[in-house]
């Protein structure tokens, strides 16, 4: 069995690209280009309450990485360094192997320099920091949304969650149906790309982790607005659309956490050139609804007619 820093050389040390000092010191050293502020986010995922047991350790190192990336796509910002902390159980080096494939596969993707980071005996809980550059004050914000604007999301939403209730034996799949939701839940695809070619387009924007509903809500409680949205618009796989008669599939649509897209708001004269972008990235972009001025989130049917719900959002202490 490895030793602590034998597992950092062997598993987790790689040469950096944009550092000054990486992996192997008390700290490490980064250098922010010219003009630009640095936009820093953490993410913890604990075994039992985020992932299973018989999770493949090479989808863990992917997710643990994806869901950083894509707050800092939420922000519009370039990745360029994280740290990772890890508590294990014991040092398996199969698991540790397939784990760290899966983080360095989607780090390389992006550019992204691991430089520092932990490891200590305990329950399995995978942390990452993760940091990146956006142009001084450009930031794309919560707060920004105003009357008029546009609320758009990227993608499609509902299918990491279905995915979920799959797994956990709440809503019935066939093996194709399964075959295609499954993917959302372990590989989930930051909208990095999405997220720097937004400044400029969006007022405000955030990733969704939590649900539709309750992350729209965090952009209506900080641009202190309203919101309608129409059920009917929202994006739905095939899968998903073909079981919206089961409420829990309905409860995955407009509250299910581990999407990973992007909602964003934009004024209306902005139409045009998010239809050039969504055909440029060849990502669907769909318009949801309005901001509004006031407070509060109305769900409209096809009639147009207000829709009631229970559904909420993920909330880690609920």
């Amino acid at each position: 069995m490895p030793s602590e820093f034998e597992l950092i050389r062997r598993f987790f040390t790689r040469p950096v690209q944009h550092t000054e000092l990486g992996v192997g010191d008390d700290a490490a050293l980064i250098r922010v280009a010219a003009g630009m502020e640095l936009a820093v986010s953490a993410d913890m995922l604990v075994e039992g309450r985020h992932f299973s047991s018989s999770d493949s350790p090479g989808a863990l190192g992917y997710k643990t990485l994806a869901v950083n990336l894509s707050d800092l796509a939420a922000m519009g910002a370039t990745p360029r360094w994280a740290t990772l902390a890890l508590a294990l159980p014991a040092a398996d080096e199969k698991w540790l192997q397939g784990f760290a494939g899966g983080f360095f596969g989607l780090a390389q993707k992006h550019k992204v320099d691991l430089i520092g980071g932990d490891t200590t005996r305990g329950p399995l809980t995978l942390c990452v920091q993760i940091m990146g550059e956006v142009p001084a004050g450009r930031a794309l914000r919560r707060s920004g949304a105003q009357p008029g604007d546009d609320i758009w999301v990227s993608g499609v939403l509902g299918d990491a969650a279905l995915a979920l209730a799959f797994r956990q034996g709440r809503v019935e799949l066939d093996r194709r149906e399964a075959a295609a939701c499954l993917p959302k839940l372990y590989l989930p695809t930051p909208r990095v790309e999405l997220g720097c070619a937004l400044l400029g387009i969006a007022t405000s924007a955030i990733d969704i982790s939590d649900g539709l509903l309750a992350d729209l809500g965090h952009i209506l409680e900080a641009s202190r607005a309203a919101a309608e949205i129409r059920f009917d618009d929202l994006p739905k796989s095939d899968v998903l659309r073909a079981h919206l008669g089961d409420a829990a599939v309905r409860d995955c649509l407009l509250a299910g956490g581990d999407d990973y897209e992007l909602c964003f708001t934009a004024p209306a004269e902005r139409r045009a050139a998010l239809a050039e972008l969504s055909a440029r990235l060849d990502l669907p972009l769909t318009r949801i609804g309005a901001i509004r001025g006031g407070a509060g989130l109305v769900l409209r049917d096809g009639a147009g007619q207000a829709m009631t719900t229970e559904a909420t959002g993920y909330d880690h202490f609920a």
